[in-house]
């Protein structure tokens, strides 16, 4: 009996360190640095190679000009916050965080069935205005989402 006792406290201890260990896992970083823009370069030029100020009579290729981004190559680096041409699973997470922490009411990091409906609930009368449990095209216009505000150069 004895050491069903102990066998039992003891799993109980491995199970509680290993639901720690899991739950330390599942942070998803607030936001990435911004990237390095030396490190997007292949090297930095020596002193001696810089560019003259004034060309004169030199002749060369032209500069290459600088294109606009794809759109998706935009949506694609939305969620690169590294900048490394490779997507991990913690960056793409990082992204939907701020709004699965808006449904996870208790902030336990489980998000139940009962706080999804919840919300779902609260968003249907909220835009049901006329209160007879049927959205009309203009009340269901009410639940799209507002538009982000532009960003402004803070330079």
């Amino acid at each position: 009996m004895k050491s069903f006792v102990t066998g039992s406290f003891v799993t109980l201890i491995v199970m509680g360190v290993g639901l720690f260990w899991w739950q330390g896992r599942a942070e998803v970083e607030e936001a990435a640095p911004p990237p390095d823009p030396m490190a997007l370069t292949d090297e930095a030029p020596a002193s001696d190679e810089l560019p003259i100020t004034d060309p004169g009579e030199m002749q060369g290729p032209a500069p290459p000009e600088a294109s606009e981004l794809t759109k998706e190559q935009r949506r694609f680096f939305r969620y690169d916050r590294n900048r490394d041409w490779r997507i991990t699973r913690s960056e793409i997470l990082s992204s939907r965080s701020d709004g699965f922490r808006k449904l996870d009411k208790d902030s336990n990091n489980l998000l139940t069935f009962e706080e999804w409906a919840v919300t779902t609930v609260e968003k249907f009368e909220g835009a049901d205005s006329d209160g007879d449990r049927e959205l009309s095209p203009g009340e269901f216009a009410t639940t799209k989402p507002k538009p982000s505000k532009p960003r402004r150069c803070a330079c």
